[in-house]
């Protein structure tokens, strides 16, 4: 049982892989569309449509969907080999996909918002599997920080009862003016910036990590954190005019740009990872503001590619570091899993954009584009500097892994590569060197040329070169020296603690509240509504039964009068009665 659940899984999802492939090559073709729709209930003028629409947009991203988690399951099956629950693990995953897909194909809002809430339960699961403080904070933040997105979705479908239906894909174009659509594209504009981290929501994505890795591959690197930008590719064409857009524009290079900042001070593998996932997330997002969804939908494909595969890598130097996360134990691992590190490296390349691999199409595309647009020279400098931060912390994450010296233990007991993950990894290695040009011969029907100055159009490079060469150096300093290098520990802190987000979203809600909640409990429930209440009730019965007992005791003719008086009352009401 513990093999068959893998392995069903594994080649149904690679079928559905297939099978989506073969329809969306059909589909681009013969410039397809395909809308169906099932009529659940009507009310009124109102009716309750479930619809499903499958082009070519659609059909690719659920083949890149399919062909990941197909991968990451098979993968799985050697990772999680000491996990009792398996099936449990395995199912979860399948939910996630279940969900996924219903948010890819549906032009519903209340289909969407199906898909987009089990995104979010689901990822809480996978984010608390290990059951630890450490993961229950993590998975809370992250399922509060998604809640908020879906708050915005469902007032979204209210609003878009004016409309009479909740098919959004007919109201796109022409709405775009209305003041009503203005409400609702600045609400789904929120709720994309929840589900793909972006300032002010970023701190989620890096405490995901405590989810197992084959989690983090699928989940966390290309699906889930890009609905959010995937839905912005879907509601784009009525976004265009509107001023939100142009906020997005600037918080996502600065995401961007923070993200590329706190990789470089972080030394936690995993979260590396993540933040270069963010970094990339910047990347579409800001190209989405500018008004270019397809160019957004191919980095956001390409970078799937190349991502999952480097979770998938480190998860397996986690594995045979005996579950030691930290890089500044880790270093000549080339040495003792030589393709795993060949997988790494390629990945990481790829996400610097070196020339040829996947990352490169799509990146150059976008950033000769960038300098194409009438934009200022923040937003120049955002994206290339960001470039820049991307070579920078791949490059450092290079030498520390594979380059300086092994420094966990004396005696340590490194194992040979694992087969199975590396199975999987072949695939994902495959399709990170040939999918960008695989990509931009399918998607961009016609050539293209951009026709720019040599400095600009070799801008790419440079800063490529710069931000390696900075790496290396800085991955031989100590790093006390980049403190010293920067003057004062309080920035060095600022920038680590990714701009302070973390606190921010935590403590920084909480504290008040907390606060508040404290001072009522000290003022009103133990204070005020005691004396009122019981204790004050207390105090007093207290107090009249002690003067009760000193005359009981010192005046004993008192009492004994006192005594037969009550006695003839009760006698004289006895006779009454009668």
């Amino acid at each position: 049982m513990k093999y068959s659940i893998c392995f069903i899984s594994f080649f149904f999802l690679f079928l559905m892989m297939m099978m989506n492939f073969f329809f969306m090559i059909y589909f681009i073709m013969n410039d397809m569309v395909i809308m169906m729709e099932w009529e659940i209930i009507s009310f009124n003028s109102l009716s309750i449509v479930m619809s499903i629409l499958l082009d070519w947009m659609s059909l690719l991203f659920m083949m890149y969907v399919f062909l990941i988690s197909s991968v990451v399951i098979y993968y799985s099956k050697s990772y999680m080999m000491s996990e009792l629950n398996l099936s449990r693990f395995i199912i979860l995953v399948l939910l996630f996909v279940f969900s996924m897909m219903l948010l890819i194909i549906s032009p519903n809002i209340i289909s969407i918002l199906l898909g987009w809430d089990g995104l979010g339960l689901v990822s809480y699961c996978l984010v608390i599997y290990y059951q630890n403080l450490k993961s229950y904070n993590a998975g809370m933040l992250t399922a509060l920080s998604n809640r908020i997105g879906d708050v915005f979705i469902l007032i979204v479908i209210s609003w878009m009862l004016n409309y009479g239906s909740w098919n959004y894909v007919f109201y796109l174009e022409f709405m775009t003016n209305d003041w009503e659509m203005m409400m609702i594209g600045s609400m789904i504009i929120i709720a994309a910036m929840t589900k793909s981290a972006q300032i002010p929501f970023s701190s989620w994505l890096p405490a995901a990590m405590a989810a197992p890795t084959p989690v983090s591959a699928l989940v966390h690197s290309s699906t889930l954190v890009t609905a959010g930008v995937y839905l912005l590719i879907r509601f784009n064409m009525m976004l265009l005019d509107m001023f939100f857009l142009k906020l997005l524009l600037l918080l996502s290079g600065l995401t961007m740009f923070m993200a590329g900042i706190s990789a470089n001070y972080e030394f936690d593998l995993k979260k590396i990872i993540a933040l270069s996932t963010l970094s990339q997330l910047g990347l579409m997002m800001s190209i989405l503001s500018m008004g270019l969804p397809d160019l957004a939908f191919f980095h956001l494909l390409t970078h799937a590619m190349f991502k999952a595969l480097l979770f998938m890598c480190a998860g397996v130097i986690i594995h045979m570091m005996n579950d030691m996360q930290d890089i500044r134990f880790m270093g000549g691992i080339s040495l003792y899993i030589p393709l795993t590190s060949l997988c790494m490296n390629i990945s990481n390349m790829a996400l610097c954009g070196i020339p040829f691999l996947a990352g490169f199409y799509s990146k150059d595309l976008i950033l000769e584009l960038v300098s194409f647009s009438n934009l200022n020279l923040l937003v120049f400098f955002l994206y290339y500097f960001s470039t820049g931060l991307t070579m920078f912390y791949s490059f450092r994450l290079m030498m520390y892994l594979m380059v300086n010296d092994y420094n966990l233990l004396s005696v340590f007991n490194l194992y040979d590569e694992d087969y199975t993950m590396l199975k999987g990894m072949i695939v994902l290695l495959f399709m990170s060197i040939i999918s960008g040009s695989f990509l931009s011969w399918m998607i961009f029907s016609y050539p293209y040329m951009i026709y720019l100055p040599m400095n600009l159009k070799m801008m790419v490079i440079y800063v490529s070169l710069i931000g390696m060469i900075l790496g290396y150096f800085i991955s031989n300093m100590s790093i006390y020296s980049i403190n010293k290098f920067l003057m004062t520990y309080n920035l060095s802190n600022f920038l680590c603690l990714m701009w302070f987000m973390p606190n921010l979203s935590t403590y920084g809600l909480n504290y008040y509240f907390l606060n508040l909640g404290q001072s009522l409990l000290k003022n009103i429930d133990m204070g005020w509504s005691e004396i009122y209440s019981g204790f004050g009730m207390m105090q007093v019965i207290k107090k009249y039964s002690i003067l009760y007992n000193i005359y009981q005791m010192n005046n004993f003719m008192i009492y004994l009068f006192s005594f037969v008086i009550w006695m003839i009352i009760l006698f004289m009401m006895l006779l009454l009665n009668n």
